[in-house]
């Protein structure tokens, strides 16, 4: 009998192997990443410091997976041409190459880090692209920092020596059977490796990025140790890298825009509850209270709770969302920054250090915390508001209760909401909480028993939406028996609109029109005013409203102020949409291409572009402001008040 050689495994043993190998060796770079850079993260314990490092493992496998996506599929493939010497033998090089590169790449950041406080992204190559003297720069790079390139040596040899521990069985004899059973094979390796590089298996997962790293730190400085440098390169090779801009000086530049705002001392902290409801795809055309004028006046909406709210509430004419997604609603909402041309926690940017109304308030002994019934993880959420300071998140996970799990999204809005009032209960007073409400959402149901109970409408959304007016109806029902509810500032806004019906709504301004209510139970904040409102002002109209008392970031504006110079931006595939006044301009970023009267022309027919230059003149004046303090403020890390 031929003794068995335990360095020949199957193909697929061999690679599940070289993966495990991989991600030891990746962890192992965390590790000398973590020490070449120790005084930078020594304020770590111990015990997050281990989960940071298991929380990396997440980030490794989807580099992995990205880097090797050639080789699996080449070792998978159901064919016995690949148990060839030399097919194999190419796979090898094409392995340890690919890798070696991916290594190179985590080392260069043991030095690289301590200068910029980021992984490297896809900017280094744009970055370096115009330098005449790059061969230099690599040799002295490799001069100052020799050992390095020590240790990437023996590393690599390290390596090498890993994938040879194992060798692949001679090929069996391909019947029938092992066409279908090596085919199934192939079939689940694709499903995992799907599963890996998006980070997760349900429907509501998004593709793993760089601010996910944030549910496993403290600190946004903190999630360079989650990361690894090829994970934030290829998450960064289609991202809009901002260009540093000058077009005026500093002091010219802060009289027409600055984003930090100064407290105006009109009287105490007044310390009120603070909730904002966040509602998906709730565009401005679906409630009635705020298109009276549309269909000859006869238009009705769907949306009878939110009409009877508009009708005790402060708000606008002109409400705006910065975006079109939900990934870029919270950090305009909850922190003041709009996204342009890429979500913020999508971008390069993301581990900037930033600041939001709930880290402000819990500075001030609030209590804070965030509601979204969707599985814990779910769009980025937990993530990101850990980084804004929010303390404590409830989720489908604390929920707990799957009886009430729409099967896609997460828990229905009319007993998740009911379960935030009765958390919120709990809180001590004074808190901030955000909720994010799930089910006016594609496939757009609604709960079985409510089936037929709402007005169907011309679009799907607006069913759901009749459903998740209800479930607001019954939270405000409940809040309002509870000892907080007189002394709570309530929030409405949507996290952005949606498709829309109405050929109002067809156009640029409403393909972003949404509600944004102010609604105080317990005074008298009532009313309508003309004024341009969008998400990013929300955080200094209810800071300056509660009179808070401190310097604070961000870009929007008080909605409350007499001032008349605000202004309303957001960037859709790269161009811009500036409101300001009655106007609407479109910029590329280089040249206006339509100016629009939105108060004549609210349909945008008559493209006024060159033909009032005293109005678009000073609408590019305040863009020009506008690009530079983000820009420039994103570029440097300077998204706070000092």
């Amino acid at each position: 009998m031929k003794p068995i050689n335990k360095r020949e495994q199957s193909i697929y043993v061999a690679l599940v192997y070289r993966f495990i190998v991989l991600l030891l060796l990746y962890t192992l770079c965390r590790l000398g990443f973590y020490i070449t850079n120790r005084s930078l993260f020594n304020h770590i314990p111990f015990a997050d410091l281990l989960y940071i490092f298991a929380g990396g493992i997440k980030f490794d496998i989807a580099a992995l997976l990205y880097i090797n996506s050639l080789y699996i599929v080449l070792q998978a493939v159901p064919f016995p041409f690949r148990y060839r010497n030399g097919y194999q033998l190419f796979c090898k090089w094409l392995f340890i190459i690919s890798n070696s590169i991916g290594f190179l790449a985590n080392f260069v950041d043991f030095a690289y880090y301590k200068y910029t406080l980021k992984h490297t992204t896809a900017s280094v190559f744009s970055q370096f692209s115009n330098e005449q003297n790059k061969l230099k720069l690599v040799v002295d790079f490799l001069a100052d920092y020799w050992y390095l390139l020590i240790l990437f040596i023996i590393f690599i040899y390290l390596f090498i020596k890993l994938y040879q521990v194992i060798r692949i069985q001679r090929a069996p004899k391909f019947t029938w059977y092992i066409y279908l059973t090596h085919t199934l094979a192939l079939v689940l390796i694709a499903a995992l490796s799907v599963i890996g590089m998006r980070g997760g298996w349900r429907h509501s997962t998004r593709p793993i990025t760089m601010s996910n790293a944030g549910d496993f730190v403290k600190s946004p400085s903190d999630m360079s140790l989650v990361l690894n440098t090829p994970f934030t390169i290829m998450k960064t090779l289609k991202a809009a890298n901002l260009k540093p801009i000058n077009y005026y000086n500093q002091q010219q530049l802060d009289s027409l825009y600055n984003p930090i705002h100064q407290p105006e001392n009109k009287g105490p902290f007044n310390k009120l509850n603070v909730v904002f409801l966040i509602i998906e795809s709730l565009g401005k055309e679906h409630i009635g209270a705020l298109n009276k004028d549309l269909l000859n006046g006869t238009y009705k909406g769907y949306t009878p709770f939110i009409d009877s709210l508009v009708a005790n509430s402060f708000t606008s004419s002109h409400t705006y969302a910065n975006g079109r997604k939900s990934i870029d609603a919270l950090p305009s909402i909850i922190s003041g920054i709009p996204s342009i041309r890429e979500p913020f926690v999508l971008s390069s940017y993301s581990s900037n250090k930033t600041t939001s109304i709930a880290k402000l308030l819990g500075d001030e002994g609030y209590e804070t915390a965030f509601f979204h019934g969707a599985p814990n993880g779910s769009m980025g959420f937990s993530a990101y508001t850990n980084l804004a300071g929010i303390k404590k998140y409830y989720g489908k996970t604390e929920y707990n209760n799957d009886a009430d799990f729409d099967g896609i999204w997460g828990i229905w809005d009319e007993p998740f909401m009911q379960y935030m009032a009765k958390t919120i209960n709990t809180f001590k007073q004074p808190f901030f909480s955000a909720f994010f409400s799930v089910s006016s959402h594609h496939p757009f149901k609604v709960p079985e028993k409510y089936i037929g109970k709402f007005p169907k409408g011309p679009l799907p959304v607006q069913e759901p939406i009749g459903y998740t007016d209800m479930a607001l109806k019954k939270f405000f029902a409940t809040a309002s028996k509870m000892p907080w509810y007189k002394n709570t500032l309530f929030v409405l806004v949507a996290d952005h609109a949606t498709v829309s019906y109405l050929p109002e709504y067809q156009t640029t301004p409403g393909f972003f029109s949404i509600p944004i209510l102010f609604y105080y139970p317990g005074g008298d904040l009532k009313g309508k005013t003309d004024k341009l409102i969008q998400q990013a002002d929300i955080m200094p109209t209810v800071l300056n409203y509660l009179n808070y008392n401190k310097p604070y970031f961000a870009f929007g504006f008080d909605a409350f102020s007499a001032k008349n110079n605000n202004f309303v931006v957001n960037n859709n595939d790269g161009s811009f949409s500036f409101y300001q006044g009655d106007y609407l301009l479109i910029n590329d970023g280089l040249k206006s291409n339509a100016l629009f009267n939105l108060k004549t022309d609210r349909l945008t027919k008559n493209n006024l572009v060159n033909k009032v230059p005293e109005v678009q003149n000073t609408m590019e004046k305040y863009l020009k402001a506008f690009i530079q303090q983000y820009n420039n403020r994103m570029i440097k890390d300077q998204l706070t008040a000092k």
